[in-house]
């Protein structure tokens, strides 16, 4: 069955769907909203630190011929690989008219020709711990799933890496220059399981969830639907 009014929908949302308190009532108003909410404000650095990191990767190779050993050790990796624009790297689920968007940090050939998607974070590594962990994995996995449909490659491995800021010690002789300071991170690289098949689950989900009439009941405790009364209430008076 195909169903009308086209869902877009970015790897990294779709993954909010994994969460273990996932809110179907949140998770339907950001549908509804196509995930611009208000009071939200992501700061461009973020970005600019992705960027920069894909930057001094690259260079690397380009200068010494070979990725840096943090990343080389996912996996007898020998080259980086281009990536496509987001407007470019997506998928279209006939079944259930979502279109699936996004775009990997960065991918990397291995040896046998196959390919290692991996995504960055700038954060402190906890590991596996991580809460947002189950997004990251579903994200990844959404990555691997447009490469296999537009037939870019055969994907063999996804892996994060965590780029951590180093704010423990400060060598100030070593840090501390005329223009400013300089900001070291760690690197620590984690493999993600690959699960496919998680994905047309997910996708059917946020179709039902969508074509709801009306806003789900909310998950248990969730402290985001209370806000939202709250909001309704002032609103209301």
């Amino acid at each position: 069955m195909t169903h009308s009014g086209q869902i877009r929908i970015s790897a990294k949302n779709l993954g909010k769907l994994s969460m273990p308190d996932c809110c179907p009532r949140c998770f339907w108003l950001q549908l509804k909203m196509g995930f611009r909410l208000p009071y939200q404000i992501f700061p461009g650095i973020f970005s600019s630190l992705d960027s920069y990191q894909k930057q001094c990767i690259h260079l690397f190779y380009e200068k010494h011929g070979r990725l840096p050993v943090w990343i080389a050790k996912l996996g007898d990796l020998v080259r980086p690989v281009p990536v496509l624009h987001h407007s470019k790297f997506q998928y279209l689920d006939r079944k259930t008219n979502v279109l699936l968007t996004g775009t990997p940090d960065d991918i990397y050939a291995r040896a046998d020709g196959s390919l290692l998607i991996v995504d960055f974070k700038t954060a402190k590594f906890t590991g596996n711990q991580d809460r947002l962990h189950p997004v990251y994995v579903t994200q990844l996995n959404c990555y691997a799933l447009i490469n296999e449909k537009m037939e870019l490659g055969m994907v063999s491995g996804l892996a994060l890496v965590y780029f951590e800021p180093e704010t423990e010690r400060i060598d100030v002789d070593e840090r501390i220059r005329d223009a400013g300071f300089d900001l070291g991170f760690a690197a620590h690289t984690v493999m993600v399981e690959m699960n496919l098949g998680q994905i047309p689950w997910l996708l059917q989900r946020t179709r039902e969830i969508f074509d709801l009439d009306a806003a789900p009941t909310p998950a248990p405790g969730c402290k985001d639907c209370e806000l939202v009364e709250a909001i309704r209430k002032l609103l209301g008076r």
